[in-house]
């Protein structure tokens, strides 16, 4: 790809996807993608157990009804977060605009960083209110591996955000 502003080669060239596909950001973006649909999809899936004696369902997260719910929100807006900055990818070379595209790298930075703040916070919940977690709320075991999924991605994903932040298309 030929030099030009902000990583991007001249502007109203032809869409590649072969060269997106290979771009650094664009893969850990696709991988950020896949890690908050693991940790959503956990969630929904197994982090919710009924009760046979009270006859009502509870996140197994220390039957805090909190730490799914962040746990779910993180994961769906990050999973949508992700989609709008992989359009932005793919619209990235058409952008004319200097300007225009120092505030697509620049708010893809902030974004970022912002989103590996919230794994982290994320992480850190989760992980602690697994760990607080009496054993006899779950005597069966039942969903404990999508339990301990949602927690290892959420830490992986820290990463992933975080290298988005250094390699931002600059």
């Amino acid at each position: 790809m030929e030099g030009g502003a902000y990583g991007a080669g001249k502007a109203g060239g032809a869409f590649d996807p072969h060269t997106l596909l290979r771009q650094p950001h664009t893969i850990l973006r696709v991988v950020s993608w896949l890690f908050s649909i693991v940790v959503f999809g956990s969630i929904v899936n197994e982090g919710y157990l009924n009760s046979p004696s009270e006859g009502k369902e509870f996140c197994i997260y220390n039957r805090n009804p909190n730490a799914c719910s962040y746990g779910v929100a993180v994961g769906v807006l990050a999973f949508l977060t992700c989609l709008l900055y992989l359009a932005l990818d793919v619209y990235f070379p058409q952008i004319s605009s200097v300007k225009d595209r120092k505030k697509a790298v620049l708010s893809d930075i902030g974004v970022s960083a912002f989103w590996a703040f919230l794994w982290f916070v994320g992480f850190c919940y989760l992980a602690n209110q697994w760990q607080v977690s009496k054993p006899k709320d779950n005597p069966l075991n039942e969903g404990t591996d999508a339990a301990r999924a949602a927690i290892a991605f959420s830490f992986f994903s820290i990463f992933t955000w975080i290298s988005g932040v250094t390699w931002a298309p600059c």
